[in-house]
C-alpha cells in the first residue's frame, strides 16, 4: 500500500494507519535511500497478498473437503450443522482474536497475516459451507437466478471460449470473470458446472475476505483491521452471499477506496504540473485501475459506481486544491499555475486509472461491443426492467433496530464527523454520496420506463457503513478507557461476543436459500433432502437420448425447452433463454418468442421442417416438452414491467401432428416429451 503522505492545508491529513511495532521492522531500512525502502515496502505488499490468497484458498478448499467426508443431515430438516455452523465460527473468530492479540503484544509479525488470512477464510467457509454440506447445490439451489448462473458456469466450464450463457454463436453479455475463472476451477477439479458452482462460489468469496482482511492489516494495523474485515465480512455473508461475484467485489472494494483517495490525491503540487505528476502514487493509481476494471468483468452496476466514486473524489480535491491555493500570500501568477498544476495531476491520474480499467474490462467485453459496433441486429433485452421494493427507496440500514443498524448509524455518524480529516472517511463519504446518487438516478428512470438497480446497492453501503462504524465504536472506546480506566478486556470481550452474535446469525437470514438448496433437484436427480425428487430427475436419462438421437455432444446441439434447469446442469444451447431479462440483446428475444408461438400453430411436419430451415437465426434440432393432453408446451416468459413480479407466464402448445414424420423422433420421458429432428440436409 501507498505510504502516508505529507500533510497539505485543505485536505484530509490522516491515513489512518498504525505504526507498525518495532519489533515488525527491518532495521537496516532505516539508513537506505526513500527509494529502496519504498520499493521493499512494495514487494512485501505485494508477497502478503498473494500470500493472502494462498492461504484462502486453501483453508477453503481443505474445509470443503473435510465437510464432504461426513454424512450431515439436511439443515431444512436438522438443527445439527446449524449447531456446528455456530461452534466454527466461534473457533475462526478465537484465530482472529490471536491475530489481534500477537499484533498488540508485537509478537510473531510475519504470522499475523497468516493467521488473520485464515481466521476469515475459515469463517467464510464454515458459515457458508456447513449449512450446506449435505447438498451439492449452493444458495438458492438451482432456481430463479440462480438457474442462469448456474448455466453460465456450465457454459463457461465446458470451454473457455467466452461465449453467452444460452445462444448459439454470441459473445457474452453479462460480464464473464467470475464465471470463466469458475469453469477453469471446474475443469482443473474435474466437476461439472453445476456441480462446481457451490465450491467456487465459497472459495471465492473466502479469497476474497482473506485478501480484503491483509489489505487492512497493512492500512491500519492488524488489530482494527481484523475488525473491520470481520464486520464487512459477515454483514457482506448475510446481503450477498447468495450473489457470490457481488460479495467479492463488495469485500475488496470497500478496502480499495481508500486506495482510490491516495491514487487521486497525488502529491503536494506546489513544485509544478510535470514534477507533481511523476510523483504521484502510481502503484495505488495501477491499482485502482486494475480494480475497477477488474469490477467490469465482474459485475457492470458496481463498475458504474465505481467510477462515479472516483469521479466524485476527483471532483472533491480539484474544489479542495483549488480553494487551498487560493488562501496563499502569493501572485496571482503563481496561484494560477499552481491550480493549473493541482488540476492536471488530479485529472491526469483519473485518466491514467481510467485507461487502466478500459484495457483490462475489454478483456471480457471486447466481443460483444464488436459486434455491436458492427451493427448487428439487438432488441429484447430487458435486464434494467426490475423494480422490486427495495428499488423504490434510499437505502437506510442504519434505522433498522439490530445490531447492524446501531453498527451502521454509529458509522454514519463517524463519517460525517471525520470525513474532512481522515483519508478513509472521506473514502467512505464519497462511496455513500456515490450510492445515493446512484439511487436518486434509478428513481428518476422509473419515470421513463427503466431503472438502474439500485436495490443491488443496498448491501454495497451497508458494508461501507458497518466498516465505519468499527471506527466510530474504536473512538467510543477510546473515551470509555479515558474515563474508566484500564477496561480494553472488557471492551474486547464484547466485541467479541458480538462478533459470534451476529455471525451466528447469518445461517438465519440465508435459511431460504438454503432450503432451496436442499428441496431443489441437483445434476445428479435427487434432491439432498431425500425427499422424492421433481421431474428434474428425468434429466440424465433425457440426456442420455439426446446424445445417443443426435450422435453429437452438448456443445454442437441447440435446444428448444422452457425447462431451464436442463441447461444450467448440461452445456446444451438454448434456443431461447429463461427470460428477457438474462437475455443477451443480440439474441433478438422478442423476435424469437414470435417465432416460437408462430411455430406452435403448424399442424403438419412439413411445415414445421420448412419454418425451421427459414428461421433467421440457427434452430433448434432437439425440442424437450412437457406433455399435455392438447398437445406438446411450453411455458415461457414475457415482460410485464413496471409490474411487480415483473414476469408474466404464459403457454404456448404444438400440436403433435407437426412432428408425426419419420423426419422427427418423437420420446415420452416421465411428464416430457423429446423431440429430435433427425440429421438433414
Amino acid at each position: 500500500m501507498p505510504s502516508p503522505r505529507v500533510p497539505r492545508p485543505g485536505l484530509p491529513t490522516r491515513t489512518d494507519s498504525v505504526p507498525t511495532p518495532p519489533t515488525n521492522l527491518d532495521p537496516v531500512t532505516a539508513t537506505q535511500n526513500p527509494a529502496s525502502v519504498s520499493t521493499r515496502s512494495r514487494l512485501v505488499d505485494v508477497g502478503g497478498l498473494v500470500t493472502a490468497v494462498v492461504v484462502g484458498l486453501v483453508v477453503a478448499w481443505a474445509g470443503l473437503l473435510i465437510i464432504d467426508k461426513v454424512g450431515w443431515p439436511a439443515f431444512n430438516s436438522s438443527n445439527v450443522t446449524r449447531a456446528l455452523t455456530t461452534v466454527g465460527q466461534a473457533v475462526a473468530v478465537a484465530v482472529l482474536v490471536v491475530a489481534v492479540i500477537a499484533y498488540r503484544v508485537r509478537r510473531w509479525a510475519t504470522a499475523q497475516q497468516i493467521i488473520s488470512a485464515s481466521g476469515m477464510a475459515g469463517l467464510v467457509t464454515i458459515t457458508l459451507g456447513m449449512p450446506l454440506g449435505a447438498t451439492k447445490l449452493y444458495l438458492g439451489g438451482l432456481s430463479v437466478d440462480q438457474q442462469f448462473r448456474t448455466e453460465y458456469l456450465t457454459r463457461l466450464t465446458d470451454s473457455p471460449h467466452l461465449a453467452d450463457m444460452t445462444y448459439h454463436g454470441l459473445p457474452p453479455y453479462y460480464p464473464a470473470g467470475w464465471f470463466w475463472l469458475g469453469g477453469r476451477f471446474a475443469a482443473f477439479d474435474g466437476l461439472p458446472g453445476w456441480e462446481a458452482f457451490k465450491p467456487w462460489a465459497i472459495i471465492s468469496i473466502a479469497v476474497a475476505a482473506a485478501l480484503a482482511t491483509v489489505l487492512w492489516n497493512r492500512m491500519i494495523g492488524t488489530d482494527r483491521g481484523v475488525a473491520v474485515s470481520l464486520a464487512v465480512t459477515v454483514v457482506t455473508l448475510m446481503y450477498t452471499a447468495p450473489e457470490p461475484y457481488g460479495a467479492v467485489l463488495i469485500l475488496l472494494g470497500v478496502p480499495m477506496l481508500v486506495v482510490f483517495v491516495n491514487a487521486l490525491r497525488g502529491p503536494r503540487f506546489d513544485a509544478g504540473p510535470v514534477a507533481a505528476f511523476r510523483a504521484s502514487s502510481w502503484p495505488a493509481v495501477v491499482a485502482s485501475g486494475l480494480f475497477i476494471g477488474l469490477s467490469a468483468t465482474f459485475y457492470t452496476l458496481f463498475t458504474g459506481l465505481l467510477a462515479g466514486i472516483a469521479i466524485l473524489l476527483t471532483l472533491w480535491f480539484l474544489v479542495v486544491g483549488w480553494l487551498a491555493a487560493s488562501n496563499k500570500a502569493l501572485p496571482d501568477a503563481e496561484v494560477t499555475a499552481q491550480r493549473r498544476a493541482m488540476a492536471l495531476g488530479v485529472v491526469g491520474r483519473l485518466v491514467v486509472m481510467g485507461a487502466i480499467a478500459g484495457l483490462v474490462a475489454l478483456l471480457a467485453w471486447a466481443p460483444y461491443l464488436s459486434a455491436r459496433v458492427s451493427s448487428k441486429p439487438a432488441s429484447g433485452g430487458t435486464a434494467e426492467h426490475y423494480l422490486p421494493e427495495a428499488g423504490a427507496l434510499f437505502p437506510v440500514p442504519m434505522f433498522d433496530f439490530s445490531l447492524v443498524g446501531l453498527l451502521t448509524l454509529i458509522g454514519l455518524i463517524w463519517v460525517l464527523l471525520r470525513f474532512r480529516t481522515r483519508t478513509i472517511a472521506l473514502a467512505f463519504a464519497a462511496a455513500i454520496v456515490g450510492v445515493y446518487a446512484v439511487t436518486a438516478l434509478s428513481l428518476l428512470l422509473t419515470a421513463v420506463g427503466t431503472t438502474l438497480l439500485s436495490f443491488r446497492l443496498g448491501p454495497v453501503i451497508i458494508a461501507i457503513l458497518s466498516a465505519a462504524g468499527i471506527f466510530g465504536v474504536a473512538e467510543v472506546a477510546r473515551v470509555v478507557v479515558g474515563k474508566l480506566g484500564d477496561v480494553r478486556l472488557a471492551v474486547g470481550a464484547l466485541g467479541v461476543l458480538v462478533a459470534i452474535a451476529m455471525a451466528q446469525s447469518v445461517p438465519g437470514m440465508l435459511s431460504s436459500d438454503i432450503t432451496t438448496a436442499y428441496t431443489d433437484t441437483d445434476g445428479t436427480g435427487v434432491r439432498a433432502d431425500k425427499k422424492p425428487a421433481g421431474a428434474e430427475s428425468y434429466f440424465p436419462q433425457i440426456r442420455t437420448l439426446i446424445h445417443d438421437q443426435t450422435g453429437k455432444p452438448a456443445d454442437q446441439t441447440i435446444v428448444l425447452t422452457a425447462d431451464y434447469g436442463f441447461l444450467s446442469v448440461y452445456p446444451y444451447w438454448g434456443f431461447q433463454g429463461l427470460t428477457s431479462h438474462y437475455a443477451n440483446p443480440l439474441a433478438e428475444f422478442d423476435k424469437r418468442a414470435k417465432t416460437i408461438e408462430r411455430w406452435s400453430k403448424l399442424t403438419t411436419p412439413g411445415e414445421m421442417v420448412a419454418a425451421l430451415d427459414a428461421a433467421q437465426w440457427a434452430p433448434p434440432t432437439v425440442f424437450l416438452f412437457r406433455y399435455s393432453a392438447d398437445g406438446y408446451t411450453l411455458k415461457l416468459a414475457q415482460d410485464v414491467y413496471p409490474n411487480d413480479p415483473n414476469v408474466r407466464r404464459y403457454t404456448v402448445t404444438y400440436h403433435k401432428p407437426a412432428f408425426a414424420d419419420p423426419r422427427f423422433q418423437v420420446t415420452e420421458v416421465g411428464p416430457f416429451v423429446l423431440v429430435v429432428r433427425k440429421e438433414h440436409k
